[in-house]
């Protein structure tokens, strides 16, 4: 039997890992943000942290191959189960201004396939999206409520369908010039190594955070650790296979941006159209005319949907089905007759709610309101990462108390200096994230929206959790009363 549970070999782990992990938003957002000279900051991310990312998760994942709660299941066991709590509740809170970004995904993606550009919601006013973003968010938080299952498959396979999109775009893009060989790129001296390399400036580091935000998520891949074939060989293997396919999808990828949008010039839409604008070039440029961008505007429809859903209802389950009562008061931990976590279910609306039309106040352009969005979950959803790399300090520093069958590193001491150089890493980033990826203007009421928001989102996030335990301790010293 045990055979018959590890078939995955290292081929398995890095596509089901890279499925996991990439996507055509990652290359288009991070051009976005540096330009061509993005190639070299993907080879150093890739290398300083990417890699140990993927092998520390691997072996945390070995270790506690029988718990359940992932993340938090692992600061379970190496700390204390107040510590879980709190990992538990930053996986849940990261993903708010997650799900406030989706319906406005939708609505791009919905426009590209009915009028074929961007105008159906760059053409509206900032209080007309809002108030439909919320619209569209408050409907899928109460069909949530009543089970999604059919439209999650279909969500799979449209999200399948975009992950193959993602790899034809960068085929039919560095294939062009082999058809053509006087084709022009848009941008200027792409053969020449200097157009690859980046300012090391202020600026250049308050962007690492989308790289951060790009590569993160490895530790999806850990209930796969032990299903596979030998995990000490193996999985190392399907990780370094997994860092070779990110690197030259981002790299190629970034190319082939490169050579549809100039890299000195980036057009101020990207991000909300990049992908869009892309495929459609690329259509053009092969004869098929509108085809390839409205199948990716279809199944990115589509997939945003199910993205949607699937991430209201998965990681509040993760905060509250096993919540323990000493951190999470009662009336949060409330199910209906049919077990749904109505209040939980609740607290999810107000927050998103809040969110979704705090632009109102300080976003002027949808083309801004992407930017800000896709910033703002650069810095909150890294976050998350960083309990990640706390667990394999811990598990390093109470290394003769584990067995794994996998192990990054065998030298404690090497091991916990490697989590404390990503955790580290990680926090640096999200705190340089916080500054607005526009030009410095203090008269700029969008620059200090941008700024503020991105401060106050985390620490308001932060704090609600740090409140829950207290509530939860007072509301069981009333019932004893």
């Amino acid at each position: 039997m045990e055979a018959n549970t590890k078939q995955l070999r290292w081929t398995n782990v890095g596509l089901i890992a890279f499925s996991m992990v990439w996507g055509l938003g990652n290359v288009v957002n991070n051009y976005a943000q540096q330009g061509l000279s993005v190639v070299t900051s993907w080879i150093i991310i890739l290398v300083l942290y990417f890699i140990p990312y993927a092998l520390i998760v691997g072996q945390l994942g070995s270790t506690f191959k029988d718990s359940p709660g992932g993340v938090s299941s692992w600061i379970e066991n190496t700390t204390t189960k107040k510590l879980a709590f709190y990992a538990a509740w930053t996986y849940w809170v990261v993903h708010i201004p997650y799900l406030a970004q989706k319906p406005q995904g939708i609505l791009i993606a919905l426009g590209w396939a009915v009028k074929r550009d961007g105008t159906f919601i760059s053409d509206m006013p900032m209080q007309l999206i809002s108030i439909l973003s919320l619209i569209i968010f408050l409907a899928f938080l109460y069909l949530s409520t009543k089970g999604l299952s059919t439209l999650k498959v279909i969500g799979g396979l449209a999200g399948t369908a975009m992950f193959i999109m993602s790899i034809l775009f960068i085929l039919l893009a560095i294939g062009a010039p082999a058809i053509h060989s006087n084709i022009e790129f848009a941008t200027p001296d792409m053969n020449k190594l200097s157009s690859y390399i980046p300012k090391f400036d202020f600026s250049y580091f308050t962007t690492i955070s989308m790289l951060v935000f790009a590569v993160g998520g490895a530790e999806k891949i850990s209930p796969y650790v032990n299903q596979t074939k030998n995990p000490a060989k193996e999985f190392p293997k399907g990780m370094i296979f997994l860092a070779s396919m990110v690197g030259l999808s981002a790299i190629l990828g970034s190319v082939a941006m490169g050579m549809l949008f100039t890299s000195n010039n980036i057009p101020a839409d990207l991000m909300a159209n990049g992908a869009y604008t892309a495929f459609q070039k690329l259509g053009a440029y092969y004869g098929v005319g509108n085809t390839l961008m409205i199948i990716y505007a279809l199944t990115n429809t589509i997939g945003q949907i199910s993205a949607l859903a699937f991430s209201i209802d998965a990681p509040l389950k993760i905060l509250l089905a096993d919540a323990d009562p000493m951190y999470v008061p009662a009336w949060l931990r409330k199910k209906t007759a049919k077990g749904t976590l109505k209040n939980g279910y609740l607290l999810t609306g107000i927050l998103v709610s809040i969110l979704i039309l705090l632009p109102i106040f300080g976003i002027s352009s949808m083309q801004e309101l992407v930017k800000w969005m896709t910033n703002l979950n650069s810095v909150v959803m890294p976050l998350r990462y960083l309990w990640v790399f706390f667990a394999y300090m811990m598990l390093n520093k109470a290394s003769k108390n584990y067995q794994s069958e996998y192990k990054f590193v065998k030298n404690p001491k090497i091991g916990f200096a490697i989590g404390l150089w990503c955790f580290l890493f990680t926090a640096f980033a999200c705190i340089l994230g916080i500054v607005p990826k526009m030009e410095m203007d203090l008269s700029s009421k969008t620059w200090w929206f941008q700024l503020t928001s991105n401060l106050l989102t985390p620490v308001v996030f932060l704090l609600i959790g740090a409140l829950l335990p207290i509530i939860a301790r007072r509301s069981s010293q009333t019932k004893i009363q």
